[in-house]
């Protein structure tokens, strides 16, 4: 276990489907007062038309705005942009910056991303996940979730959800895509945007942190309750819901159907070596199915809670908090699986607490 590092670098994932808007939404941002002291990290400056902002050239791949946001093109390896800019930051060849942006590809799977925020062991040090922002198109949003399991996934482990070109439909519209994404999602209230418009507010601080206070804030970052809901009886299941406006034959296959999305609350302590046992099982075998995992765990002869965080088949190093955040001690396990039902994470993991609950009787 280790202790918590609130003064990291804050890293935002920005992905999203091909023609989703991210670009416009890119733009609105860098030119946002509030994005003083942000860097953005995207694949080329011609393909977001950056000369209406361009203040200086700090180098060949770095400029500076005049919002005083860097931006910066990554030419080659993610992990190596992301250590050279951090160490133009402490030679002073660039301004201080305390959060990063991240733009991906439109078929990006965000998971390899998250996942070197997880372990490279630089960036890890430096850097922390606030959150993953994905972008869905308003006007071809529902098309895109019904034939591509990229556009799923992006939504499903996102932290911010954002409705792009809402100015050019109608509200029949957003209003079924929106209660598709909450139930793709729960833990992510979909942020409407018009033409790119959104304020940095509504996207960042998505994390386990407060970068003010510097201390955790597990309810907004876990969103347990959200998922808790969508479990109830009251939650009809996606396909009761008529969101294909437009699209008279509906697949009842569609790729939403293969995402889960739910919360285990377990009342006893778990045993960290029976929870950690399981989390090696999971990922060794059905890693590629848990697509994201976050939680607070009352372990077993512990004062504190641990909270983890993995995505797929890799696990972030837990980090154990200095008190619990309110007088609810009961372990809360957020999943977003695919083709992985809530019956068998939460057998296993309770054949395992028992099996170690037996070995200390013994």
């Amino acid at each position: 276990m280790s202790a918590p590092v609130p003064d990291r670098i804050a890293v935002s994932v920005l992905t999203g489907f091909l023609g989703s808007g991210k670009t416009t939404v890119l733009n609105a941002l860098l030119s946002h007062p509030q994005m003083d002291e942000t860097a953005v990290l995207v694949n080329e400056f011609g393909e977001i038309g950056l000369d209406h902002l361009l203040m200086e050239h700090v180098s060949e791949d770095v400029v500076l705005l005049n919002s005083g946001c860097l931006c910066c093109s990554i030419r080659g390896d993610l992990v190596n942009g992301m250590k050279d800019l951090f160490l133009k930051r402490v030679r002073g060849e660039v301004p201080a910056f305390n959060r990063v942006v991240i733009e991906t590809t439109g078929l990006a799977d965000p998971a390899p991303i998250l996942h070197t925020l997880m372990t490279d062991p630089l960036i890890a040090t430096k850097y922390r996940l606030d959150g993953v922002i994905t972008t869905v198109d308003a006007v071809h949003g529902q098309g895109q979730l019904d034939r591509h399991m990229e556009a799923v996934k992006q939504a499903a482990v996102a932290d911010r959800v954002l409705i792009t070109k809402a100015d050019l439909v109608k509200t029949e519209v957003i209003v079924p895509l929106t209660a598709r994404l909450k139930d793709l999602n729960p833990g992510a209230e979909p942020v409407i945007a018009e033409k790119g418009r959104v304020t940095p507010e509504s996207l960042f601080n998505a994390g386990l942190y407060n970068p003010e206070t510097k201390t955790p804030e597990v309810r907004n970052w876990l969103k347990a309750e959200a998922f808790e809901a969508a479990d109830g009886p009251e939650h009809a299941p996606p396909h009761d819901h008529d969101h294909h406006h437009g699209h008279p034959h509906h697949d009842v296959n569609r790729h939403d159907d293969h995402i889960k999305a739910f919360c285990l609350t377990i009342d006893t302590a778990l045993h960290w070596d029976a929870f950690v046992t399981w989390a090696e099982i999971f990922t060794q075998m059905r890693g590629d199915r848990l697509l994201r995992i976050k939680g607070i765990i009352n372990v077993f002869g512990e004062d504190t809670p641990v909270v983890v965080h993995g995505v797929q088949h890799v696990f972030h190093p837990p980090v154990t908090l200095p008190a619990w955040p309110d007088d609810d001690h009961r372990t809360r396990l957020v999943f977003i699986t695919r083709d992985l039902g809530q019956e068998v994470i939460e057998e296993s993991l309770a054949t395992l607490n028992q099996a170690a609950d037996e070995a200390i009787q013994a």
